[in-house]
């Protein structure tokens, strides 16, 4: 069994991801700083604490455990809080990242999947599906740092024979169905959790950020991609990479939109709660429509979304965890 090093393998994410590679036969040993991830999440595999800014910790770790490949998750995810403290982001997600590669560099290590993120293309006037080749125009440090992290995998590959592949997520939902991983949000800003905090009575109402959208409620429109079906493409990447598939860069999705009001209403149905809300001003930096174009990952992985309802998702989060208690 193969051992496969999971930066960030103690977050919600990584935890999917994690499970995911243990039923597929590897062996994922999971690394993390603990800042935001939970030791309990970390039950297929062993844990390294350890940070992504300590290049030598992470070739410890890969030697250690002789990992033959990088799953890289590890990194900070919330665009706000990117405005607010660009150089955090930048160190993490763009230095963090390059320390990863040098890391990998050092070890004689060749291939990595790597986090990314829908935040990257530039709005569509249209609202039409995104697909790899859609302009590129991130207006956040968190959408930057993204862009960053990319272009070092392509040097670094065209310099030191490294092979990549970038997993553009679209908006993560949803949680393991066999309760075995649960949805976390420790920075509390995803729209999901906040929902379902509200159906729990731990907040008092969701905000919605702007009901003036070109929509047809005038709410955010988003793809809403099922955690599980994101720690699928991880390891479809992972065998396309050692089936010497090139470097690429892949969206993540299922294509069908649902705005900020349908996702409320539909967690109303499935909890059976009120969940009040209040209308807000507009974030900046949010797109009015953002949905995936994932056919390319269909044709390089063989993967297709298994969860593709909304009610499935909210379900399977709404059932993993006491959001009362958070």
């Amino acid at each position: 069994m193969a051992a496969i090093l999971v930066s960030g393998g103690a977050g919600f994410i990584g935890a999917h991801v994690c499970k995911m590679l243990a039923e597929a036969g590897h062996v994922p040993v999971a690394f993390d700083n603990l800042s935001r991830g939970r030791e309990a999440a970390v039950k297929w595999g062993p844990l390294v604490k350890g940070d992504i800014a300590v290049p030598g910790a992470i070739e410890a770790a890969i030697a250690s455990h002789r990992a033959e490949a990088v799953i890289h998750l590890a990194g900070l995810a919330y665009v706000q809080e990117s405005v607010a403290d660009p150089l955090a982001y930048y160190l993490t997600n763009a230095v963090g990242s390059a320390n990863v590669l040098a890391a990998m560099k050092a070890a004689g290590v060749r291939d990595i999947v790597l986090s990314g993120s829908c935040s990257v293309y530039a709005d569509s006037a249209t609202g039409a599906p995104l697909s790899e080749s859609s302009p590129l125009g991130p207006v956040s440090p968190y959408a930057r740092s993204k862009v960053m992290m990319e272009k070092l995998a392509e040097d670094t590959a065209a310099a030191h024979g490294l092979r990549w592949v970038s997993l553009r997520y679209f908006n993560a939902a949803g949680a393991d169905p066999e309760g075995a991983a649960s949805e976390r949000d420790p920075g509390h800003s995803r729209a999901i959790p906040n929902v379902l905090r509200v159906a729990a009575g731990a907040l008092a109402a969701y905000g919605i950020n702007g009901t003036d959208y070109p929509t047809n409620d005038g709410t955010c429109v988003r793809d809403y991609i099922h955690v599980c079906d994101l720690a699928a493409a991880h390891v479809a990447a992972l065998d396309y990479l050692h089936r010497g598939g090139g470097e690429t860069r892949l969206n993540l999705g299922t294509g069908q939109g649902h705005s900020v009001k349908v996702l409320v209403d539909t967690a109303r149905r499935i909890t059976g709660k009120a969940i009040p809300t209040n209308d807000q001003p507009r974030r900046a930096g949010d797109a009015a429509v953002r949905v995936a174009d994932a056919s390319l990952a269909r044709k390089e992985l063989g993967w297709s979304p298994r969860w593709t309802k909304l009610d499935d998702m909210i379900a399977h989060a709404w059932a993993s965890r006491d959001w009362a208690a958070d």
